[in-house]
């Protein structure tokens, strides 16, 4: 383990040491380059990257907080062209203060076809991954700079991974993913997984996954032999698909799991917008928790208003507790009507948003899953707020309430009162 954090140290600080000098822009022989550098630059910063002449550092591993690491903090990044068109590294390395523990990703991938943009990727990781969540492998980038939920998880699972990957572009609009991996998986908390012939409190897993990314409605322009979206259009579509094997290289369970994301937006004017994200998963066989489902909670369990008082996520149920509810089948649906920006004064533009979020799950077996308590969705979970966004520096704030079958008792456990934060360059 330390020749992995000592390969890492080394490649990322040679990078630093010879990219130092080219954080600075080049001075433009005109102004029409500056400025188009100036513009590339932010919207490298944007998508959480700093740029310099080899690396391009990925931000998003430089300071994060969560329930479990305490503080986690470390270095990470990506090669760009101006390294290789063909080649690319890709690795990280981080710790965190409250477990004590390193956690790192080494990686790297090659071209082989320009045309297609296809690309295998190889890597090994060795961190933490949130239970319940579902990441879809076409998602390459998402970037906050301030990421709202990870403040309060703190059930985690320890996995060390070794994947292949294949990127492929069928077209235009259809992007595909393919991916290998085995994995090591340790749950942080109390946790065993029961099945007739053995209890697990950690297991092996052989999984193939399969995700499709389809825009239908999107058009693209080439410029410099680069791809760019021209205008972005609506609806878009992904699914994935994922099989775990028994006895392929020493897995555990055989499961399957569907994934699927559809977005909506509907433009009425530049800056008044209504936004629908519908979500649906399943999976069948024998699933541990660390795979199933949650459905986006962001809601921490404290006795009043003003000790939950945190910052709202951007698509996260705000009145659902954490570890509240967990499914092996369940689909939410989440509307936002954006109403043009309130015209006060030339920087004070806040705007309201109408928001409704709701839940639908169940769960075959849940006696399998044992030394952790939690519910199910089977009734419907619903909530209705509204969000005041760029009151000050980005900060807004936000209310949210629970209502129907999963409605509280104590009137004051279904509100949820939280900042919102948002910035764009």
């Amino acid at each position: 383990m330390q020749k992995c954090f000592l390969v890492v140290v080394i490649f990322l600080s040679t990078f630093v040491a010879n990219s130092q000098e080219d954080i600075v822009f080049y001075e433009a022989s005109t102004e029409k380059k500056d400025s188009l550098k100036k513009k590339q630059f932010i919207k490298q910063l944007g998508n959480g990257f700093l740029p310099t002449k080899f690396l391009n550092f990925d931000l998003r591993y430089l300071i994060k907080f969560n329930q479990y690491e305490g503080i986690r903090t470390g270095i990470g990044g990506v090669t760009n062209d101006a390294f290789s068109k063909k080649y690319r590294i890709n690795s990280y390395l981080v710790y965190g203060f409250k477990d004590h523990r390193f956690k790192y990703r080494i990686g790297g991938g090659f071209r082989v076809s320009s045309k297609t943009n296809t690309w295998i990727n190889l890597s090994y990781t060795d961190d933490l991954y949130e239970t319940g969540s579902s990441k879809f492998l076409t998602d390459k980038r998402f970037f906050q700079f301030f990421e709202p939920r990870l403040l309060n998880i703190d059930l985690f699972h320890k996995h060390i991974t070794k994947a292949i990957n294949i990127e492929h572009q069928l077209s235009n609009n259809l992007l595909t993913e393919t991916e290998l991996s085995i994995s090591k998986i340790d749950p942080t908390y109390d946790y065993t997984f029961a099945l007739k012939d053995k209890n697990f409190s950690n297991f092996d897993l052989s999984i193939a996954k399969l995700a499709l990314q389809w825009n239908p409605f999107t058009t693209y322009t080439i410029d410099n032999n680069k791809k760019l979206v021209e205008q972005e259009g609506f609806p878009k579509f992904t699914l994935q698909v994922t099989q775990s094997f028994k006895n392929l290289l020493k897995g555990d369970f055989n499961f399957f799991k569907a994934d699927f994301r559809t977005l909506y937006k509907l433009n009425y004017n530049k800056n008044s917008f209504t936004e629908a994200t519908l979500t649906a998963g399943i999976a069948t066989g024998n699933t541990p928790l660390t795979h199933l489902y949650h459905a986006y909670p962001n809601n921490i369990t404290k006795e009043t208003i003003l000790q939950r008082f945190s910052v709202a996520g951007i698509n996260s149920f705000e009145t659902m507790y954490f570890n509240e509810f967990f499914s092996d089948r369940f689909t939410t649906l989440q509307l936002k009507h954006y109403i043009k920006p309130f015209k006060i004064s030339k920087r004070f533009n806040p705007q309201l948003v109408l928001i409704s979020r709701h839940a639908l799950g169940d769960m075959h077996d849940i006696e399998r899953h044992q030394n952790i308590e939690f519910g199910t969705l089977t009734k419907g979970y619903s909530e209705a707020g509204f969000e005041l966004n760029k009151i000050l520096f980005g900060f807004g704030l936000s209310f949210a309430y629970r209502y129907g079958a999963y409605h509280l008792p104590k009137e004051e456990d279904n509100v949820a009162l939280k900042f919102t934060f948002n910035l764009s360059l």
